[in-house]
């Protein structure tokens, strides 16, 4: 700085060493600008996304007035004030500094949160909801950092502040613990994708529904009857969960069917094929398949295999292939066993 500050005394006049410095650092200034707002934005041309541009537009000016200040310091110096005012209006003109690029910085911080969330959700299905939440935590974290920026510059001791700051952060990180750990637990559900909205999923409880919305503390799911379930975001992270839509949408449907002793095994299984078929509910591909399962106490027991295009669409194909097989079977004579017991009286 005072080798900069000696380059610029080209004359033996402190005021007009000063008014060059200014201009100096004018024109350097709007070369800056120019350079960051006409040539950098060539090559962000050449990109596929817009968030470079929006940074460029926030950028460009901050820096042409921190050019402009840094001008003005020196500019001051040339004068050789007293210690005091130096330090005051030096003081004073870095604050302004700081204050623009805290806004800036908020300003950038925003729009990457926005667009890095709307790229994330297109593929995870995380809320859009949660954008103001993110901002403001950021903002709040800027604002903090940005005062403690502006009181080193007037020699103010943070060190007290920053113990203070730590007491009272580790107090607020336990009082809420558990909001904490659904955060984390939020996190870890969009880091590892295991389920997007629109998927079926099963809890290791049992509870099975479509999920609906993905936030940062909670997850929520909706049953078939139309009930909303929400799971905390820690529990999520921590238990088994079944994705009835991944790796793809198509669902598999069992249906077991038991017939009587000394039926047409083939005749059985050409019933049940012809049914699933002409099912409007069952994929042609994979085409469905009949397996004989096992020889039953009074029943021989086959499973029909087809899959339908979506988890949600099990019940209505479960309903109408067991109306349809309970129908056919009874045109066919096919005999569906039931448990009996036969008692047998001895006189003596």
């Amino acid at each position: 700085m005072t080798a900069f500050v000696e380059a610029l005394e080209i004359t033996d006049s402190s005021y007009l060493n000063a008014l060059i410095s200014v201009l100096a650092f004018v024109v350097i200034a709007k070369m800056a600008d120019i350079l960051v707002d006409k040539v950098l934005r060539k090559f962000t041309r050449f990109t596929k996304t817009d968030i470079d541009d929006r940074i460029i537009d926030l950028i460009h000016r901050p820096i042409s007035f921190t050019i402009g200040i840094i001008g003005v310091v020196l500019a001051i110096s040339y004068l050789r004030p007293a210690p005091n005012v130096f330090f005051y209006s030096r003081g004073v003109l870095y604050s302004i500094l700081t204050v623009i690029w805290s806004i800036t910085i908020i300003r950038i911080s925003n729009a990457v949160i926005e667009h890095g969330i709307r790229r994330v959700s297109d593929v995870t299905g995380l809320s859009k909801d949660i954008i103001p939440l993110v901002e403001n935590i950021s903002k709040l974290a800027i604002i903090i950092a940005s005062l403690m920026v502006v009181l080193s510059l007037w020699r103010v001791n943070i060190t007290p502040l920053l113990a203070s700051a730590g007491i009272a952060g580790a107090a607020v990180a336990f009082a809420a613990k558990d909001t904490i750990a659904n955060f984390f637990g939020g996190i870890s559900v969009f880091v590892d994708k295991p389920f997007t909205i629109g998927d079926y999923i099963v809890l290791d409880k049992g509870e099975r529904g479509e999920v609906v919305a993905i936030g940062v503390r909670s997850t929520r799911i909706k049953t078939r009857d139309d009930i909303m379930i929400t799971i905390p975001n820690s529990l999520i992270a921590n238990t088994k969960i079944i994705n009835e839509s991944a790796p793809s949408q198509n669902f598999r449907v069992r249906i077991p069917v038991s017939v009587a002793y000394g039926s047409d095994i083939d005749l059985i299984e050409k019933i049940l094929l012809d049914i699933a078929e002409g099912d409007e509910n069952v994929l042609p591909d994979p085409s469905p398949r009949v397996r004989f399962r096992a020889f039953g106490d009074s029943s021989l027991n086959f499973e029909l295999l087809c899959w339908t295009e979506e988890p949600a669409l099990r019940g209505l194909a479960v309903h109408q292939l067991n109306s349809a097989i309970y129908k056919k079977f009874n045109e066919a004579g096919v005999k569906i066993p039931f448990p009996q017991r036969d008692v047998y009286l001895h006189q003596r």
